[in-house]
């Protein structure tokens, strides 16, 4: 269920962070078991028990967890809790990253390749979740979700990187790799096949340095090596896992 967490604490916030894999949820095949995601296929009824789950063994409360809908893009969506209020506003929002200021709100961001990166800076309370797949890197969504973060405040940023697709299995073809390292060169590869291939985690990284944020966590497993993460290069048809992050008040 948990691939991974940790925690960075702070003088005045404590941030957690956590990566999911496939294992120990409701789902059947081929969403076996601890799919996170509606828009797949899945039977919505086993989504919302392993949302449930997900909410419990992070302890916390589900309608506090922040989905959007990701469409490869470049929109950072704000979180944000009126005060008083018991859960998150249930409208859908498009957006690729997710950014909050608000204690004990979970920002989730849902992959089965794409590279999941879980920001946070502990002095200042603030924290984002980013979808990072090939076009979202390339279009500079890391850039955007930083500049996002320091305009709400954020002065020092650490990162997470979850799992995702390496360079040795993302082959694609010769003109994408070129397409894509005009943007970020170090993600020009070659797949264990001597194939062209793009090294996505790798041109996140780099550009994570490039905004002097600092990476503090990288769970480098490969989504398509790795038989307890889904992928949908891999296999198709599948689930979603997850990056989460949220913190609290010291």
């Amino acid at each position: 269920m948990l691939a991974s967490r940790f925690v960075l604490p702070g003088e005045h916030f404590v941030a957690n962070a956590a990566f999911t894999d496939r294992r120990g949820g409701y789902s059947s095949q081929p969403f076996a078991s601890f799919n996170l995601a509606h828009h797949v296929g899945d039977d919505e009824a086993m989504v919302g028990a392993n949302r449930s789950m997900l909410a419990t063994v992070l302890g916390l409360q589900a309608d506090r967890l922040s989905y959007v809908s990701q469409v490869h893009g470049t929109d950072v969506h704000e979180v944000t809790v009126s005060a008083g209020a018991a859960s998150l506003p249930r409208e859908t929002v498009v957006a690729d990253a997710q950014l909050t200021t608000t204690p004990g709100v979970g920002l989730v961001v849902l992959v089965a390749d794409c590279t999941p990166v879980l920001l946070a800076d502990v002095r200042t309370g603030v924290i984002a979740a980013v979808h990072a797949g090939r076009k979202g890197m390339a279009a500079g969504i890391v850039h955007r979700t930083v500049a996002a973060m320091r305009r709400a405040g954020a002065d020092d940023i650490r990162a997470a990187i979850g799992p995702a697709i390496c360079a040795r299995c993302y082959e694609v073809p010769t003109e994408m790799r070129a397409e894509v390292a005009t943007h970020e060169p170090v993600t020009a590869s070659v797949s264990r096949k001597g194939m062209p291939a793009l090294d996505v985690p790798g041109g996140v990284a780099e550009q994570l340095s490039a905004e002097g944020v600092v990476l503090e966590h990288w769970d480098d497993r490969c989504t398509f090596e790795d038989a307890e993460l889904f992928s949908y290069r891999r296999d198709g048809t599948t689930g979603r896992f997850a990056g989460v992050v949220w913190f609290d008040r010291r």
